[in-house]
């Protein structure tokens, strides 16, 4: 009985020890989204007023791929990535659509007229409640949806030049053919 009870706490130890040692080699920034190829969630977001353009709802993802960008003004890495937002709507053309996350509609407004509107349309999500439905951790956030509304990629944190070359634009391909 008393090896029993020695050698529990030691079986224990030794599977704890093998489930980290299987985690080392993980990519921490990876977070896995449960809605990648699973259609976009039911929403509708108004306009952020006198943005100049419209808000959208799930409807709207349906006929084109569009890329989804979560984004706010208070927002540090948002205001970094924005400029390869701008970039990759000039350079793919592709549809880009805005998630204005807990924003007064001024804010919004101010973040986008310093630093360019790339947005075909933004939604206002003041309570925060689409984003949670995307399975939105923080600010920013990029998704790539397909002409079926079906959400074929997840990045989390602000895009950099590379994750725009090697993950986004590859994903965008991807949800085009």
């Amino acid at each position: 009985m008393r090896y029993v009870l020695f050698g529990l706490p030691l079986i224990a130890l030794v599977a704890l020890v093998a489930v980290f040692a299987m985690s080392m080699n993980r990519d921490p920034g990876l977070v896995r989204s449960v809605l990648i190829d699973k259609p976009a969630p039911i929403f509708a977001m108004a306009e952020v007023p006198e943005l100049g353009v419209p808000g959208f709802d799930t409807a709207a993802l349906k006929g084109e791929v569009t890329v989804v960008n979560v984004f706010a003004s208070w927002c540090i890495p948002c205001r970094d990535e924005h400029p390869l937002l701008v970039a990759l709507k000039e350079v793919s053309g592709v549809r880009l659509y805005g998630i204005n996350q807990s924003d007064a509609p001024e804010n919004a407004r101010a973040f986008l007229a310093e630093l360019g509107n790339p947005y075909d349309a933004v939604g206002m999500d003041r309570d925060r409640r689409v984003s949670i439905d995307w399975g939105v951790y923080g600010v920013p956030e990029t998704f790539v949806v397909d002409a079926n509304g079906v959400i074929t990629f997840k990045h989390v944190g602000p895009l950099s030049p590379a994750d725009v070359e090697n993950t986004l634009l590859p994903a965008i391909l991807a949800a085009r053919s």
